[in-house]
């Protein structure tokens, strides 16, 4: 393959690689049809890549180059025995009338689950489909979907068809094409559809894995666009679903990240903090930083461990926990700067508001307080050794005597 000269005009001026599906700009220019349309949804400033010249943001004016497709065809052909790949005819472009025609059918009993099935079938199909299925409205029609299954008390294969849907055309670049504006407008102040997915959720969470698998992050995506108001209202049920999904080792490390997302974004709202922690957050959140998660994970845990031990009942709950000075202390200066910072912040708040005599003497036992000489001696951001050292004088008298705080004076300040 090296050795063939490819025709000049064979090759896209954008991805600089053989064009498949050639489209011709209002400029004149020929461009492979997935990277001028990624280029056109993405660019700041929407010009021609080679001329620079002002283009439409619209892929409408896109206009499929069938006199080059059918010459490269057949010079793919031509150099087949040569390690040349055939190139297929693409398929034409969906047409937004064709998905519009299925929304409507959706309203029709008879033909909703066809409708459905065909819907996720384009959505599957590719990302060109997704954004010409958010652009006819298809995600507010899977909401509609959704809430009626939730007031009917219905969980049909409509309700997990329509979850599947919904999840393929929220996914970040689809929702980045859309502005995100559409969204906010659909489920920003609709307390129904947040209703819906937390009604999914308690049913589900222990024996449908699938269903709770896409639930969860498209609930994630809700609470982040959702007005404070109701956000601030939520109920402890709520908070007592979302830690049960915490629980679930078997579901995706996505949807646990979604729900460590949600109580994230919840917990400084209202009273939510102490309604978080009364569903037993505090608990799972030590259980599962137990198990060695990868560092984005744990990032997530440290933080929302922070929020939590910020109110008295959080750090009872915490320092209770038979593993939950040990689990903080032992990832520290271990994973990322994020784990460092709340850690420290954790043992702050645990020295200053929470440390009995039995709690300054298990942080001395499993190595926290020699985690914070380590801190003081390493090569981290000046504010954490402030915080370490202010913790370490609160409980000198304490640890005053240990061999790692008399090791930390002995390299600190030699003779």
């Amino acid at each position: 393959m090296a050795e063939i000269e490819i025709p000049e005009f064979f090759v896209c001026p954008i991805s600089l690689q053989i064009i498949k599906d050639p489209v011709t700009t209002v400029t004149g220019i020929t461009y492979d049809r997935e990277s001028i349309e990624h280029w056109l949804l993405t660019s700041k400033e929407c010009s021609c890549p080679v001329t620079k010249q002002p283009l439409p943001r619209s892929l409408e004016f896109l206009t499929p180059n069938h006199t080059l497709r059918r010459l490269i065809q057949a010079w793919c052909s031509a150099n087949e025995a040569n390690g040349v790949d055939q190139i297929p005819t693409p398929k034409s472009p969906l047409a937004k009338t064709h998905v519009e025609k299925l929304v409507k059918d959706l309203q029709v009993p008879r033909y909703s689950q066809t409708a459905l099935e065909k819907l996720h079938a384009l959505a599957i199909e590719s990302e060109r489909n997704r954004r010409c299925m958010a652009s006819a409205g298809v995600d507010e029609a899977m909401v509609h979907v959704i809430i009626k299954s939730f007031k009917q008390g219905k969980t049909t294969s409509c309700l997990e068809e329509a979850l599947r849907i919904l999840r393929l055309l929220w996914s970040p670049s689809v929702v980045a094409d859309n502005n995100n504006n559409n969204m906010k407008l659909m489920v920003g102040e609709n307390i129904d559809f947040l209703n819906s997915l937390t009604w999914v959720l308690q049913l589900h969470v222990n024996n449908k894995v699938k269903i709770i698998n896409e639930a969860m992050p498209i609930l994630k995506m809700v609470i982040e666009v959702k007005d404070s108001t109701p956000l601030g209202n939520l109920k402890l049920e709520f908070f007592g679903v979302i830690v049960s999904v915490m629980k679930n080792r078997a579901l995706s490390q996505q949807a646990i990240k979604s729900a460590l997302h949600v109580l994230i974004e919840t917990c400084p709202l209202g009273r939510n903090r102490m309604k978080i922690v009364e569903a037993g957050a505090v608990v799972e959140l030590v259980e599962l930083a137990l198990e060695k998660p990868e560092k984005n994970l744990t990032e997530l845990i440290f933080i929302l461990l922070a929020h939590l031990c910020s109110c008295a009942d959080g750090r009872e709950q915490f320092v209770q926990h038979a593993a939950g000075i040990a689990v903080i202390s032992k990832r520290t200066l271990r994973v990322s700067p994020t784990i460092d910072d709340r850690a420290l912040h954790i043992f702050s708040l645990i020295s200053k508001f929470s440390a009995s005599k039995e709690v300054v003497q298990e942080m001395l036992r499993v190595g926290a307080v020699s985690k914070l000489c380590m801190v003081m001696q390493a090569d981290c951001a000046s504010y954490l050794k402030d915080k370490a050292r202010g913790i370490l004088r609160l409980h000198s008298k304490a640890w005053n005597n240990s061999p790692c705080i008399q090791v930390y004076l002995l390299t600190r300040y030699q003779r």
